[in-house]
């Protein structure tokens, strides 16, 4: 298996490396997402980014550690837009369930049709044939609103003494029955109106569960 290698750099070779492993990110990423992991060769991905295979190599080691990488770097952005979206709609000074239903309306409608999100879903969706991230990793945006129910429930706010178990039911409840909906409605009838009902439906259950 090849390694990474590292050399030391200028500042000026340090750019020109960064550049080009941001360019052979984004040419693995176009490619995953459209020929699948399987189909996608280092060659390819080389051609496109418009580098040599070696710099490929030099840069990520193999097609697994890349392709972690790239998967990476877009669950970097799930994460950094779920963390907003908690900051700014989960705040304390908020009625819980105008707190609640602001954060569900904020990525139902405003993440989940965002091209990165269909970047993360297309990825995400290609193991066990492709390598996937730590546990850990990938469950970091359930872990942040877990941790943000947690402060509700010491605050008095929420009723609850599993805030991860909490947040699985609130996610089921509301964003990922949203989320099915939407992927079941070939015909493109669902509109906004609906998926609103989906989620003022689902706050509430789950507000008669833990409120």
């Amino acid at each position: 298996m090849a390694t990474p290698r590292a050399t030391a750099r200028t500042p000026g070779r340090r750019l020109r490396a960064e550049a080009k492993r941001t360019a052979i990110l984004d040419a693995a990423e176009a490619l995953f997402v459209s020929d699948g992991y399987e189909l996608t060769s280092v060659d390819a991905i080389s051609a496109r980014a418009g580098v040599s295979k070696r710099t490929v190599y030099d840069h990520f080691g193999d097609k697994q550690t890349l392709f972690r990488s790239v998967l990476g770097r877009t669950n970097d952005a799930m994460v950094a837009a779920v963390r907003e979206a908690i900051d700014e709609e989960l705040a304390d000074d908020r009625d819980i369930r105008d707190a609640l239903l602001g954060f569900a309306r904020r990525v139902t409608t405003e993440m989940f049709p965002t091209s990165g999100y269909a970047t993360f879903r297309r990825l995400s969706s290609q193991a066990p044939v492709a390598p996937r991230l730590p546990e850990a990793v990938r469950d970091k945006p359930e872990q942040l609103v877990a941790d943000r129910f947690a402060k509700f429930a010491a605050d008095g706010k929420l009723q609850l003494t599993d805030p991860y178990r909490a947040m699985q039911h609130f996610i089921a409840l509301t964003m990922r029955l949203a989320l099915d909906v939407l992927d079941e409605d070939l015909a493109g009838e669902v509109g906004k109106p609906e998926i609103l009902a989906i989620l003022d439906d689902g706050v509430d259950t789950f507000l008669r569960a833990y409120g």
